[in-house]
């Protein structure tokens, strides 16, 4: 640690610091320089630091200035890989060169990017079959194989997104023999992991961050070098991303990937008497058979939307098939250990299908009251889960209490100036925090347009109201919008209607991929997008072609979804008010990432506009309003068009 690294990043902010000299487009900005020298004081004194920053701030080189000037080993994880990308590919070697620092830094992506050498031989040799009609995508990945440094499959452009049987060539952990692996040396992850453990920084995402976490105590499944010192970008997702990775699931999809893999380990690495081998394969059929009558079982007895709440009553019908896979797979475990050489990969099925039995038990107990149980549908998989209701501690103790610093940032924590609500969601207890503005003057680049005659929401005619709303802005807008929506439902009905009317080439989100969307939209003049909750945050469009961002509803939490029904009754349980304390302010932030879609740049011009009415008309829309941009109210859309005309924006 330099002996004043605050003063330090302070002068490397300023305007005649290292900065300002080496990056064309740098300038100085109070609010940068003052998140800066926040992040370096909490290198400095150890603890939490709760940044919010405004867009604009550019609180990435914020964060990553101090953590290369601290002379520590830090962890970066962000929300989302276009920044993992950004950080990697832009920043850092842009620092590198103004800094005049020399430090090293490793990008790590889930295990299930990466190529495993040992599986893969065993497609090459012929010991696993191949799906018909992949030959020469095999041939492209044994070329490739030969060359790549990082077995990160994104490096084959080419490569389907829905390869058949990259999941069991991919380096899961499941998959995963560790260090007894007779290519561990040369195996991916571990050099991946090797460089990581050498580097200054180590870019990951929240996905990784937790799945990592949510596994550390298992022998093969850690791969993020132990850090003390930790910047979480986007932190405001940190809770959904827990919430996911640090619950039970149990899936068709993964019972039929142990299946497989287990008969391809009992023909190749079985050793032993032939009639132990045939108990070992009649043992796999029977967990198949089984299985399939478990989760035909679901399918025929539990409800098929797409999420449902489960409890022991409604699992009820079900238990009997449940409790006979779960026997079923300790049977198989039972019937590996007759082997008198157990290989590796022989001992791996036996450790997944105890934990699939022992998970398969807790789920169809749904006994514990820290936790959600709930049926997922999606595609043709069937996903029973259980989500911890509550992941605060949980990320206290896993994540945070295991770090000396650990900065939280994002563009939008503080809910009407108070870190309250995240400190509650995140488990943070004692932590400095620091609240910095928009660096953007959203009085004079933008107004919100909130329309006077909009019915309720759950009024039969806010389709079509909504729907004559959207037209006559887009006419004001000539297009260049980006309409959000709070559920595919209200999409869906709006985008039949507005087909009609507009004149203006209408993007849907689920016709493509959102690369592929995004793209058209940047690529296509007066183009609009219809889109839901992938699209509210981490897009980011400058200039003239997006101009206005519409909100279709303020986006509430379904209460009717298994997690939020289950953390609305859990705040009920300890006295709290479920709507002022977890609705509204949750609510809040979400509205906050889509409206933060629109001005991206110091020259960019826009409408934001709100339709929902309750905004105007409910006691708590007040919240709402304080918590947006300063931007100028107007009410009617012609004043919309005299804005663009006053800006000079065609």
């Amino acid at each position: 640690m330099p002996p004043d690294l605050s003063a330090e990043v302070a002068e490397t902010f300023g305007r005649d610091g290292a900065l300002a000299g080496a990056l064309p487009s740098f300038e100085a900005r109070d609010s940068q320089r003052e998140m800066a020298v926040a992040v370096a004081e909490a290198f400095e004194a150890g603890g939490a630091l709760l940044a919010e920053a405004g867009t604009g701030t550019g609180k990435t080189l914020a964060y990553l200035v101090p953590a290369i000037l601290s002379q520590h080993r830090v962890l970066v994880s962000t929300g989302t890989k276009q920044l993992q990308d950004q950080i990697y590919y832009k920043d850092l070697p842009a620092l590198r060169e103004a800094l005049g620092v020399a430090f090293t830094a490793t990008y790590m992506k889930g295990r299930g990017n990466y190529l495993c050498l040992h599986r893969f031989d065993a497609y090459r040799n012929g010991e696993t079959l191949l799906p018909t009609g992949n030959e020469a995508v095999l041939e492209t990945i044994a070329e490739w194989a030969g060359d790549t440094e990082t077995g990160d499959r994104s490096e084959i452009e080419d490569l389907p997104d829905d390869l058949p049987f990259w999941g069991d060539i991919s380096a899961t952990s499941d998959n995963c023999i560790g260090s007894d692996c007779p290519q561990h040396q040369e195996c991916f992850i571990t050099r991946m992991r090797q460089r990581a453990a050498e580097s200054d920084l180590v870019i990951v995402n929240h996905h990784l961050l937790c799945a990592d976490a949510a596994v550390r105590q298992s022998a093969y499944g850690e791969v993020i070098p132990s850090c003390v010192h930790a910047v979480i970008d986007e932190a405001h997702q940190l809770e959904d991303v827990a919430t996911q990775y640090f619950g039970v699931s149990v899936s068709s999809h993964r019972v039929d990937r142990m299946i497989g893999d287990g008969r391809r380990a009992a023909e190749r690495d079985f050793v032993g008497d032939p009639e132990d081998q045939r108990t070992l394969r009649t043992a796999l059929d029977r967990v198949e058979q089984r299985s399939t009558l478990f989760f035909g079982a679901v399918t025929q007895h539990l409800p098929t939307a797409d999420r449902t709440r489960l409890d022991p009553t409604l699992l009820a019908p079900v238990q009997e098939a449940g409790r006979t896979l779960a026997s079923t797979l300790r049977r198989l475990e039972a019937a590996i250990q007759l082997a008198p050489e157990l290989t590796e990969d022989l001992r791996a099925i036996a450790k997944r299908a105890t934990e699939l039995a022992d998970q398969l038990d807790f789920v169809l107990a749904a006994s514990d009251d820290d936790y959600v149980y709930f049926l997922e549908h999606r595609g043709r998989g069937v996903f029973l889960r259980a989500s911890p209701v509550d992941v605060s501690t949980i990320i206290r103790e896993v994540l945070l209490e295991r770090m000396e610093t650990t900065v939280l940032t994002s563009a939008t924590l503080a809910v009407n100036g108070s870190f309250g609500y995240q400190r509650a969601r995140l488990g943070i207890r004692d932590a400095m925090e620091v609240c910095l503005p928009s660096e953007f003057d959203f009085a004079s680049q933008t107004v919100l347009y909130l329309p006077t005659q909009m019915p309720e929401p759950r009024e039969p005619s806010f389709t079509a109201a909504a729907t004559d709303e959207i037209h006559r802005l887009l006419e004001a807008t000539t297009g260049r919008a980006f309409v959000l929506f709070t559920s595919y439902a209200n999409l869906r009905a709006v985008h039949q209607q507005l087909a009609i009317v507009t004149r203006f080439p209408l993007l849907v989100q689920g016709t493509a991929p959102r690369s592929v969307l995004l793209r058209d939209f940047r690529i296509t003049p007066h183009a609009v997008l219809l889109a839901t909750s992938s699209f509210w945050q981490g897009v980011d469009v400058a200039g003239d072609t997006l101009s206005c961002v519409i909100i279709d509803k303020l986006p509430f939490a379904a209460p009717g979804d298994p997690i939020t029904a289950a953390r609305l009754e859990a705040i009920t349980k300890q006295g709290g008010s479920p709507f002022d304390e977890y609705q509204v302010p949750l609510a809040i932030l979400t509205l906050l990432q889509g409206l933060g879609r629109l001005i991206r740049h110091r020259q960019d011009r826009g409408v934001l506009s709100i339709l929902d009415p309750r905004v105007r008309t409910k006691g708590y829309g007040r919240r709402f309003l304080d918590a947006l941009p300063p931007s100028p109210v107007v009410h009617d859309v012609d004043a919309v068009s005299r804005f663009f005309d006053d800006a000079g924006v065609d």
